[in-house]
Formats: structure tokens, sequence, C-alpha cells
């Protein structure tokens, strides 16, 4: 019995071993994990294109006041990850080089990409490669933005419009795939709406035609809500087949609010053993135009015509 004791015992103390440090591990790697920030990340040129090491890139929070630096590697490039989502201003400085700085809007989980020129200052200029000392710069030849009248705040990409395009686009992929998928217990209720409404059917035919057709409904209210909750662009004009396709949403999203509740009506009566009547009878037509707006509102952005 005692060795049974000092057995289990020692079993005990072996799984306590191995059992402490993981959990004593588990709220250091939370600490250490990243809050979900910002990345800012970008390239240094300097007059001849390529990039330029060891130059000094800061940012500073203008809520908060703190700043943070970096210094590019030997291509040039600066990563400064997981930012405080916020309004910075960056600022990069070389010696010899004319100083530089932007304003940017982080916002959480977003990666800004910020690349910046630098031009000599004064009589230290960087000789391009390729080009003798004291030998004329070749002239430039391709404008930029800001030569195209464009001001610099427009011509920089903005974090915050951007998040909201990936998110828009996301959206509006999910109710893209959600649509095609209506289209199965869409087309399944129209099939099944000859069996369920003749003259000669059955309880089973009209609990089938039921079924598809809230199955139908249920997809259809999931594919209207990515549609609907897609966040907005400011200035965005709709035109050509998205007009179309905006244009009978207001056919088949009335004609799926019908539809259901004509169906219950004609399902009581024929459960009671009635002929459909009354308004009841319009479920049919009702059923066939909203599935043919619908369909149409796909091949609406699906065929380029």
């Amino acid at each position: 019995m005692r060795r049974r004791m000092k057995t289990r015992v020692g079993k005990l103390v072996l799984i306590a071993g191995i059992l402490l440090p993981l959990l004593a591990s588990g709220p250091l790697r939370a600490q250490a994990a990243p809050s979900g920030g910002a990345m800012l990340s970008g390239k240094v040129t300097g007059p001849s294109g390529t990039g330029m090491p060891g130059v000094k890139v800061s940012i500073k929070n203008l809520g908060t006041g703190q700043s943070t630096e970096a210094q590019t590697d030997a291509a040039g490039l600066y990563n400064l990850p997981n930012v405080a989502p916020g309004d910075y201003q960056i600022s990069v400085a070389a010696e010899g080089f004319e100083s530089r700085s932007a304003k940017v809007t982080l916002t959480s989980g977003a990666k800004q990409n910020m690349d910046f020129a630098l031009t000599a200052s004064g009589n230290n200029a960087e000789t391009p490669a390729g080009q003798l000392p004291g030998a004329p710069a070749p002239a430039r030849t391709e404008p930029t933005l800001q030569d195209l009248g464009f001001p610099t705040a427009e011509s920089q990409s903005n974090a915050k419009e951007q998040a909201l395009l990936d998110r828009r686009t996301h959206m509006l992929k999910i109710h893209q795939r959600l649509g095609l998928i209506t289209t199965i217990p869409l087309a399944a209720a129209v099939l099944s709406s000859g069996g369920a409404g003749g003259r000669n059917t059955s309880s089973a035919s009209r609990d089938l035609h039921a079924a598809v057709g809230g199955a139908a409904a249920g997809f259809y209210i999931a594919t209207a809500y990515f549609a609907i909750r897609a966040p907005r662009i400011a200035g965005t004009e709709t035109r050509g087949q998205i007009r179309l396709h905006k244009a009978l949403a207001w056919v088949h999203g009335p004609g799926m609010i019908l539809t259901p509740i004509l169906g219950a009506m004609a399902f009581d009566q024929k459960s009671r053993g009635e002929k459909v009547h009354g308004i009841a009878s319009a479920h049919l037509p009702v059923a066939l135009v909203t599935a043919g707006a619908f369909g149409a509102a796909l091949l609406s952005v699906s065929v380029k015509f």
C-alpha cells in the first residue's frame, strides 16, 4: 500500500512539474503578444533613386506626444511594427540632405507604406550612380504628382480610408458568394412549386416546397445583410452594370418579403383542403418575378455587356 501511495505521489509530482511551467508561461506569452497595432514601413531613397542606409526615421504621436525612432537598413528600408493607432507625424533626416516629414493616420491592424525621397542640401549633393563628379545632373523627365497640381496631402495614402475600402471589398465578396449559393434553394423552390400547388398534391410535397423556400429566404437575408452593412466610400459613383444590379434589388427585395407571406397563406389553405384563393393565389407569380429579378441581378455583375 505504501509503495502504491509513493508511486501515485511521484506521478503527481511529475505531472505538476510539467504543467506548472506551461501554466506560468501562459500569462507571459499573453503579455508579450502584440496588441493588434498598425505597421508602418517604407523606403528612403536618395537623388539617384537608390536606397539610403542608416537614415533616422522618427514618428511622433500627435495625440500623446510620444516619439519612436528607427533606422533604414542596407537597402534603405525601415519597419515600425505594432504602432498604436492614432495620428502621427513622420520625420526623415540624414546628414547632408533636406529633411522630410509627412502626416499619416494609422488604424488598428492596418499596414501603411510611406516612402521618402531625399534631396541634397546645399553643396552636399549626392552624385547619382554612373554620373561623373561635377557633371550636370540629368534632367527629370517624369513629372511628380505635385508637378501635376495634386497637393501632398491628397497624393499620400489614407490608412483609415484604405481600411474602409478593404472591409467593403471583403463584405461584398461574401455577398457575391452567398448570392450564388442562394440560387440553389431558390431554383429548388421554383421547381417544387408545381407539386405543391397542383390539384393532386400531398402534404409531403407542400412540406418540401416550404422547406426549400425557407432555406432560400434565409440565404437571401444573409446575402442582403453583407451588401447593406458594407461601408460606403464617400465620392464613389455607381455606374453601368452596378447601377442595374442595385435597381433590380428593388424588385427581388420586396418580392422576397411577399413570397414567403403569400406562400404561408397558400400552404394554410391547401392544408385545410381548400383551393388556393384570394391574395394567396399571387404567390406563384410573385415568386417567379422575384426569382427572375434575382437571376438578372446575378448576371448583371457576372457577365460584361
